[in-house]
């Protein structure tokens, strides 16, 4: 009966220290580290892997992530330098370099962060104007960030960016710059339009200008075709009378070779070319001429001759 006791008794014994082994067992995520504190002081920071604590004497104080987070804090009541009151909120992101500072350092320090982000937020501000705080928020954002990642590295935390997110100013501000964007909406407006009337009259006139440009190249080429056939007419006319002129001549040369045949002598065509010197000598009215009876007779004689040869012709 006593060894079953004490079979049951070593049985319980071996549970109980496997139970504490693996309760010791710790395996630490990635994107993690473990603050250890062993008797109450630091001990050591574990990253991700495998780690034995040793029972009673390790404590795990801490257990942080390294992730990159994002705290978006609520919105601040600000004053700028020309005392206008406006709600300005705001989100910081951040990351934590240092587990053990992180666990030492500030006690909670999230709340530090956005106190030491609405005091700074306030300073900043107070030292623009309206007009400087609507405009300037990557000014804003910038000097935010190099503040706060000052002030928080004893706390182990890496201050990534600052953004602003609203700024809301009072009412009758708003209604003022609502105004004032109308204003400038319509007068971007304006110029629009006139700038699209004077492009429309810049287009009409390249019209009217290139529309002038050719009726006077197609008047121009009217006329010089006009010229070239009034030039090819006379040229037609002009050749139509020459030739004419020289059927004239070679019928005459022939009527004359003809008469002189008939007359079987050059002498009677002398005569009759003197004729025909005489009659053109004659066509003045104040001019008289006396022919002689055997050349009015000769003269006859020859034009009947010349009459036959252009009738046969």
């Amino acid at each position: 009966m006593g060894n079953f006791f004490s079979s049951v008794a070593l049985v319980l014994l071996f549970a109980a220290l496997v139970a504490v082994i693996v309760r010791n067992v710790v395996i630490v995520p990635q994107a993690m580290q473990y603050v250890v504190e062993r008797l109450g002081s630091f001990h050591a920071v574990w990253d991700t892997g495998l780690h034995i604590k040793i029972p009673f004497i390790d404590r795990i104080a801490n257990k942080v992530t390294m992730k990159e987070q994002v705290i978006d804090f609520a919105p601040q009541s600000v004053i700028t330098k020309d005392n206008v009151t406006m709600q300005i909120d705001s989100v910081v992101y951040l990351t934590f370099s240092d587990a053990k500072l992180l666990t030492y350092g500030a006690e909670r320090p999230i709340s530090a962060v956005e106190n030491l982000t609405a005091t700074t937020l306030r300073n900043i501000v107070g030292s623009m104007d309206l007009d400087s705080t609507l405009t300037g928020r990557d000014e804003i954002n910038s000097q935010m960030r190099e503040t706060l990642d000052l002030a928080t590295d004893p706390w182990g935390i890496k201050i990534i960016r600052v953004e602003v997110k609203n700024i809301d100013p009072p009412k009758d501000v708003k209604d003022a710059m609502e105004k004032q964007m109308r204003a400038e909406r319509e007068k971007r407006e304006a110029i629009l339009q006139s700038e699209g009337k004077k492009e429309a009259q810049i287009n009409i006139a390249e019209g009217e200008k290139r529309a002038a440009v050719l009726a006077a190249e197609a008047k121009a080429e009217t006329i010089r075709m006009q010229a070239e056939a009034e030039a090819t007419a006379i040229k037609t006319k002009a050749d139509a009378e020459a030739q004419a002129i020289r059927i004239v001549q070679k019928a005459t040369a022939e009527g004359l070779g003809a008469i002189s045949e008939s007359l079987g002598t050059t002498e009677a065509v002398i005569r009759y070319e003197s004729l025909k010197t005489l009659e053109t000598m004659a066509d003045g009215n104040a001019t008289k001429i006396i022919i002689p009876s055997e050349l009015q007779g000769l003269a006859g004689t020859l034009t009947g001759l010349t009459e036959t040869v252009k009738t046969d012709i």
